[in-house]
């Protein structure tokens, strides 16, 4: 048990920013982009459910053994299990595998529209700050970089695939749309915040860093939250998510705009 365990907590040189190992991943997303964006193009219904399938299970496989690896550690040859509340998965990065299961199980068209929309807007944009700017999410284990890479990795393809796609449209609907499930997140999170404090559980537990216990420590937003009134940080923090959602949606109409235009230009040459 104890070699099991500790096999999956094997260790290796903490990866650096846009070190080989951070490159690799990108090499590996941008290769699955082009494939995905050029071999399921015109997907039906059917493809798409099971594209979004191995997406979510991937990034649920994949977390199931990150809660596990953040439950124990390995002192001499005892198990000391203690479970590090701030890995809870509910911060805003984990929200893709819910609105994966969205897709794939709900019942209403527009239910699964708004976590489509989601995924092609706040999602992708999550997935994009993790990989354009690490920080801190690298680690010594092996397993947790590994997973951390293809779960961010796998937000950003999924996006671009979904918005290439034209499964989701590229217009201000889609993220009024998607809107909608991040308020519903957000206000879960908050929730979540309050009732496990309340409950006597003081460690650091701050989804989405919106708690009111513990600092916001997100760039940028950590000095909005010093600065002004909770509610105030709030609400700014609600405002300038879903404005990075518009600029996400905005770039790709942009792309697709210049690829039409050159598309035409080729044809009429």
């Amino acid at each position: 048990m104890i070699k099991i365990l500790g096999l999956l907590q094997s260790t290796m040189k903490e990866p650096t920013d846009y070190g080989w190992f951070h490159l690799l991943f990108w090499a590996i997303i941008i290769g699955l982009t082009i494939f995905l964006c050029s071999k399921y193009e015109d997907s039906s219904a059917e493809k798409l459910k099971k594209i979004l399938k191995i997406f979510t299970y991937t990034l649920i496989g994949f977390e199931i053994y990150k809660q596990l690896v953040f439950s124990y550690s390995i002192v001499d040859t005892n198990i000391i299990w203690d479970y590090q509340w701030y890995a809870f998965p509910f911060q805003f990065c984990s929200t893709p595998m819910y609105a994966g299961l969205i897709v794939i199980h709900a019942k209403r068209e527009s239910t699964r529209e708004k976590a489509l929309a989601f995924l092609a807007t706040y999602s992708i944009f999550a997935g994009l700050a993790a990989m354009v700017y690490p920080n801190d999410i690298f680690v010594t284990e092996i397993g947790i970089n590994i997973q951390t890479m293809i779960h961010h990795g796998g937000m950003v393809v999924i996006g671009v695939y979904l918005l290439y796609s034209q499964i989701v449209p590229i217009k201000l609907v889609t993220v009024k749309k998607a809107a909608v499930l991040f308020i519903i997140f957000f206000l879960i999170a908050l929730l979540l915040n309050v009732i496990v404090y309340q409950v006597g559980i003081n460690e650091t537990f701050n989804m989405f860093f919106i708690g009111p216990y513990y600092k916001c420590t997100l760039p940028i937003l950590n000095i909005i939250y010093e600065q002004t009134p909770y509610f105030l940080f709030l609400l700014i923090y609600t405002l300038g998510f879903s404005g990075v959602a518009c600029i996400i949606l905005g770039l790709a109409g942009i792309v697709k705009k210049t690829f039409t235009s050159a598309n035409n230009k080729t044809v009429d040459d």
